[in-house]
């Protein structure tokens, strides 16, 4: 099979660099990937270095003879503001500026609310949001601030709720106000901020994930959306790649849905026939309900 490639122009990005977290698996690979052949450093992070080394070394073997990029893996853990201190300073130390920070690293697992523990809420929230504003904050501190940039937060389909995954739906759905309360903070820095909001993607990386539910969960969704398939990674980093670029210098404190109108249609979670709510007040609309429900025999 033919690698993938970009649909935007060579060197688009050439001498800019990148930090993305997740950077070495599903979606955040993907970008990184792109990110790389359009010319652009990219270093990626997550918690576990032997997984970045090896997706930096499959990607260093697809980036272009021509190109400047450089890809380096660094370890970070997100929920950790002196992790993610440690990794911005790393990286000016070693590129000497950031023009695009994309906060993809997250994870979640599926439970229903009932059963979640505390401690399986917290770490979610302080990964999809606390780590998010980690990184956010400290990138601006330490350059966006006084040279401009770039961020993309990527976040989810969560806009009918996130039954199943009540945790990530409540901090995906705050990091979506975040990204409009930043964009407007840090307007006069020249630093736009935007989120990408993807729907039911299949990687191979999710389907691991989530273990013995990843079959079903994904062969069941591929009829919620327009397309009536499953979206794959690089048709986000397309996406988000374009909010990166001059394309879209006037875009910021926005949302883009890239989702197949999932978030349109139909919603995953079944909710069973029951009589458990009360019943609707008496009178004469409820009276003529019932006709239409149960109509008499004209017989």
């Amino acid at each position: 099979m033919a690698a993938v490639t970009s649909v935007f122009r060579p060197g688009l990005f050439n001498h800019k660099v990148a930090i993305v977290t997740g950077g070495g698996t599903g979606i955040g690979k993907a970008i990184s990937s792109e990110l790389l052949e359009l010319g652009c450093s990219v270093v990626i992070s997550s918690r576990k270095a032997e997984k970045l080394e090896a997706a930096a070394q499959e990607m260093r073997q697809k980036i272009p003879p021509s190109s400047p990029a450089i890809v380096t893996p660094l370890t970070c853990n997100i929920r950790s503001e002196d992790d993610v201190k440690a990794l911005v300073s790393s990286v000016l130390n070693k590129y000497g500026r950031i023009d695009f920070l994309v906060n993809n690293g997250g994870g979640q697992f599926t439970s229903p609310a009932e059963n979640m523990s505390s401690k399986g809420w917290n770490a979610v929230i302080d990964t999809n949001l606390t780590g998010t504003f980690h990184c956010c904050k400290e990138v601006y501190s330490a350059w966006m601030k006084q040279h401009g940039g770039v961020i993309i937060n990527i976040i989810a389909d969560m806009w009918k709720g996130f039954p199943g995954m009540a945790h990530t739906g409540a901090a995906r759905s705050a990091v979506d106000n975040l990204t409009k309360s930043l964009s407007i903070e840090w307007a006069a820095s020249g630093v736009r901020v935007n989120a990408v909001a993807p729907g039911t993607i299949f990687s191979k990386t999710a389907m691991d994930n989530y273990k013995e539910l990843g079959p079903l969960l994904f062969t069941k969704s591929a009829k919620f959306n327009l397309a009536k398939r499953l979206g794959v990674p690089e048709e986000i980093s397309s996406a988000v790649c374009f909010l990166l670029s001059p394309a879209a210098s006037y875009i910021s404190g926005a949302t883009l849905r890239v989702d197949a109108g999932q978030s349109l249609y139909h919603s995953m979670w079944e909710v069973p026939d029951h009589n458990a709510w009360p019943q609707a007040p008496e009178g004469e609309n409820l009276d003529a309900l019932r006709e239409v429900l149960n109509p008499k025999s004209k017989l």
